[in-house]
């Protein structure tokens, strides 16, 4: 699933930016609720979604620790 949102820490990604959170977690709520732009109706809900995962993906990622490139 979602096999179009590239990884977003290193050694895969040097510099990450809120864009590139904030567009991982629209792509994956698009994918999970089928939906490129919800109805009036559902939009309230969908935003809410994006934000929990924009915000769950940048905590994610400040808390990795990546090892050093085995030799």
């Amino acid at each position: 699933m979602c096999r179009s949102i590239k990884t977003l820490r290193p050694p895969f990604a040097e510099q990450v930016t809120s864009t590139d959170i904030r567009a991982a977690a629209l792509q994956y709520v698009r994918k999970v609720s089928g939906f490129h732009r919800p109805a009036a109706h559902n939009a309230e809900a969908f935003e809410r979604a994006v934000d929990a995962i924009e915000e769950a993906t940048a905590e994610l990622l400040a808390s990795l620790q990546v090892r050093g490139a085995r030799a």
